[in-house]
């Protein structure tokens, strides 16, 4: 239990040589990680870490630390993101769920299955912006001062953002200029720059005016 507690925090991990990336050494955090049983030379350990880790590194790193040296046998996710075991199903249910839909045409049959969009942005901080700055915003427009209403107070600058209506629809991803403070202070200039668009053009009306470049194009 005291080893595990010393992997607790960031941890530097070199990717093993069956691994899709680059073998450097990089850092990932470990955000817990708890011992729950042992069984002769067997434990049972559950972590919580930053999307990268590789969990067969950690077992050997633990091992070494031990001196008896170690690896892993069984790797389950119960967590991805906001998703939780809890709330999976299997294809069997999928199919099944499918076949209904086609013999009742009742669209609500797969709303178990198929989650909006916006459920995966739920660990992301968000801005919520105008209804005036969405057809802008989906034509590639970075988001400017006046088109927002309200926002994350964790924003800080350089961090992934999504961008919101006031619907709670997902409008874009972006990259923020400035912390949600300097955000709230400023009356003009970009506050974030738009990396992704995620809704359709034409979903709002075109309340702007602007050259051929995203960047141009501003909204009242």
């Amino acid at each position: 239990k005291n080893v595990l507690a010393q992997f607790e925090d960031a941890i530097y991990q070199r990717p093993p040589l069956r691994s899709s990336v680059k073998r450097q050494i990089r850092t990932r955090r470990i955000y817990y990680l708890d011992f729950l049983e042992a069984q002769e030379r067997k434990v049972l350990f559950r972590v919580g870490c930053e999307a990268g880790t590789y969990i067969r590194k950690l077992c050997f790193d633990i091992g070494e630390v031990l001196g008896c040296g170690a690896h892993m046998q069984e790797l389950r996710r119960t967590r991805a993101g906001p998703f939780v075991e809890e709330q999976s199903v299997t294809l069997h249910e999928v199919a099944y769920g499918q076949m209904e839909r086609e013999k009742s045409k009742d669209k609500k049959i797969l709303e178990k299955f198929v989650q909006p969009m916006e459920r995966a942005l739920d660990l992301v901080p968000k801005i919520y912006v105008r209804d005036s700055a969405v057809d802008a915003l989906c034509h590639g427009a970075s988001l400017t001062a006046p088109g927002i209403i309200s926002l994350d107070d964790r924003v800080k600058a350089g961090q992934l953002v999504a961008i919101m209506s006031l619907k709670k629809e997902a409008v874009a991803l972006g990259k923020a200029l400035s912390s949600a403070q300097e955000m709230m202070e400023m009356e003009h200039g970009i506050a974030a720059q738009t990396e992704r668009v995620l809704m359709l053009r034409g979903t709002y009306p075109r309340l702007w005016k602007g050259g051929n470049k995203g960047n141009e194009q501003k909204s009242k």
